[in-house]
């Protein structure tokens, strides 16, 4: 039976501790040998990441035991964190690790082995970083990306292709690191080493331009001693974003670019032409913000993995003779840019909306594509999931919103016949990303206590081209907020949701979203904002990490120029006009927003009697990894909204607002 009952009260099993508990994804899979490997979170374990490997008998055993976090911080969002190499005597591992960002080599099937150093400590500003590792045996190296700080401000930074000896030799001495590139480009990709061992490729990309906006890429050859020389730009460039490269197993160079508007493969042949394989408007590729996301794994056999659609995504096989795109069959509708390759054996990141990230393995020999790891289980009965809708609506100028609508759900309870539900619009981060349509716990711990929620993929996201991308090119705080409140009034206007109980919610820059919406609309009556940008001039100017330092040239227009428009679109400097209660919570150890944003909208606040509180977490950086962090955050944005819409949700602790 069926109980009436008011929207916002409903009982759910769907707690803040269980979603936490589900909180972030498996990440970075890969072959060492036969087996597969990845990393997955542990909320509980401090929000670490753990190295996970699948033995031959099926079961799962975390590599390396607490503390030891496997995590670059290279660009600050990080990349591809370790590497494998299957030998007779067992595995040798090489891994970054969170809390010095050395790179330790491992090998863990060796009695009494341990973690041993392959580089050395910096005390210059935040030291050497390491991240997209490559085992070469045959030459007793590791190539990757170095990061190397020069100086202690954010931009006294450099990047190169570095090899790294594996003896150990480098563990105390800086000289010991081969150099391959000779850094005049500031940021560069892991490189890939053709078949012959005769050449290298790898991305790289210059301020102020971001890796979606053009990068170039690059050719270089490698003599028989190991030398790099003779690097050149081969396909890319200022307009034209190169998301990906890698050599086939015949040699022929391959290359994900948006050259015709949408990323799409290409073959560079013999003539050095490059041919596209599959010329279609989807996406085969994506936003760079990670070094080493992989949206396609070349096959021994001459075929292609690849992450593919618009929107939407799915794992295929695409023929490069024929440019069909065969896609794995089985319930996974989104899959993440991670894939490898191994034999006729791919393996993947993949969810649903029933089901949470799994890493997926297809055979393409059978077709065949079954759960290998971190397998979804329903902590719950899958009937207190939400059931969500793909929506497209009409925004100003008459331009198509993207965005998925979760709307309160619940076997058990349903509201009266005349109550609409409150809503809450949530902002994706980037702003150059998307929100996926995948089961997501937090979502389904409001949608399961009868309030909606609305994902909307704004214009400047990605996954629909580069014209769709392009909307948000020096209209940040224009379109992104116009989108948002015109997906938010459509759901009122249609008789979805209540009018009076509209709020909106983001972090990064989702927050920037949300408080620039509370500061320049009358559309939500509550926001919840999440480690944000909110001051431009300073975030422009300084008070950012290096990779995004020069983004709001393009988000906003460059700063000298425009100066004007950097006041006139920061929440910080409006403040006065912020009338309806907020959540403002921020890491005190976050280095792309950092809590100085926070402190100066707060004080430009102060006196105005507008209901809010800042709650601040010790050992957070930018995004939450902790279980009690996300515990306290979900129940301090339930409670706010429980106190804004006349809600009454049971079990959960009133939130003090200040005024």
């Amino acid at each position: 039976m069926v109980l009436i009952q008011s929207h916002g009260s409903w009982p759910s099993p769907i707690s803040a501790d269980l979603a936490a508990a589900h909180d972030g994804q498996p990440e970075y899979v890969g072959f060492v040998g036969d087996e597969v490997w990845w990393t997955e979170p542990r909320p509980a374990e401090g929000g670490r990441r753990a190295l996970v490997r699948r033995l031959a008998d099926g079961t799962e055993h975390t590599v390396l035991p607490a503390p030891w976090n496997v995590r670059s911080r290279v660009i600050e969002y990080g990349g591809q964190p370790w590497a494998g190499a299957g030998r007779p005597e067992g595995p040798l591992l090489v891994f970054v690790d969170f809390a010095d960002q050395r790179l330790y080599a491992y090998e863990p099937d060796a009695p009494g082995a341990v973690p041993r150093p392959l580089t050395p400590v910096s005390a210059v500003g935040d030291g050497l970083r390491w991240a997209d590792p490559r085992i070469h045996l045959d030459r007793g190296e590791v190539w990757c990306v170095l990061e190397e700080f020069t100086g202690d401000g954010p931009g006294d930074v450099r990047r190169v292709v570095a090899a790294v000896p594996l003896d150990g030799s480098a563990a105390e001495d800086r000289a010991a690191v081969r150099e391959l590139s000779d850094g005049r480009h500031r940021f560069v990709t892991g490189p890939r080493l053709s078949p012959d061992g005769r050449r290298a490729a790898w991305l790289a990309w210059d301020h102020p331009r971001m890796p979606w906006d053009g990068t170039e890429l690059i050719v270089a050859d490698v003599a028989g001693d190991g030398s790099v020389g003779g690097a050149r730009t081969a396909f890319g460039g200022p307009d034209e974003s190169v998301a990906q490269v890698e050599w086939a197993a015949d040699g022929a160079l391959l290359y994900s670019s948006d050259r015709s508007g949408w990323w799409n493969l290409y073959r560079v042949g013999p003539d050095g032409e490059p041919r596209p394989l599959c010329p279609r408007e989807e996406e085969f590729g994506g936003p760079l913000w990670k070094i080493g996301h992989r949206w396609f794994a070349p096959l021994e056999c001459g075929l292609i993995a690849v992450v593919h659609g618009s929107g939407a995504t799915a794992l295929a096989i695409l023929d490069p003779t024929t440019g069909e795109v065969v896609d794995a069959a089985g319930p996974w509708t989104e899959w993440s840019p991670t894939l490898a390759a191994h034999g006729t054996r791919v393996v993947g990141v993949a969810a649903s909306p029933r089901s949470g990230h799994e890493v997926v393995e297809l055979d393409t020999r059978t077709g065949r594509a079954r759960v290998v790891g971190a397998a979804h289980t329903d902590a719950v009965d899958p009937a207190y999931y939400p059931e969500p809708q793909i929506r497209t609506f009409a925004g100003p100028e008459g331009r198509d919103i993207h965005a998925h609508v979760y709307p309160p759900h619940s076997p058990t309870h349903a509201a009266p016949d005349d109550e609409l539900p409150p809503y809450v619009v949530w902002a994706h981060g980037g702003p150059t990303g998307r929100s996926p349509l995948v089961l997501d716990l937090e979502i389904a711990y409001f949608t399961s206590r009868g309030i909606g929620v609305a994902e909307v993929n704004y214009g400047g996201s990605t996954g629909y081209g580069r014209e769709y991308r392009n909307r948000l090119r020096e209209q940040w705080g224009v379109v992104d907020v116009e989108d948002c409140a015109a997906v938010a009034l459509a759901l009122a206007a249609e008789g979805t949701a209540d009018r009076a109980r509209l709020a909106i919610r983001g972090g990064s820059a989702g927050g920037w979203t949300a408080a620039a919406s509370l500061t320049t609309t009358d559309v939500y009556a509550c926001g919840t904002i999440l480690y944000p940008v909110l001051d431009l001039t300073a975030w422009g100017s300084g008070e950012t990490h290096d990779f995004e330092s020069r983004y709001l040239e393009s988000l906003v227009g460059p700063l000298a120029e425009v100066p004007a428009r950097y006041v006139e679109r920061s929440p910080a400097e409006h403040a006065d006009r912020l009338t309806v209660p907020f959540l403002l919570l921020q890491g005190l150890d976050d280095v792309i927003c950092p809590p100085a944003q926070c402190e100066r909208f707060l004080a430009r606040l102060e006196g105005r009697r507008v209901p809010h509180a800042y709650i601040t977490f010790e050992g957070e950086g930018h995004g939450f990894r902790r279980a009690d962090t996300v515990i306290r955050a979900l129940e301090s944005e339930l409670s706010l909204y429980a106190q804004v819409f006349g809600l009454d949700p049971a079990g959960i602790p009133t939130l003090e607002l200040s005024k």
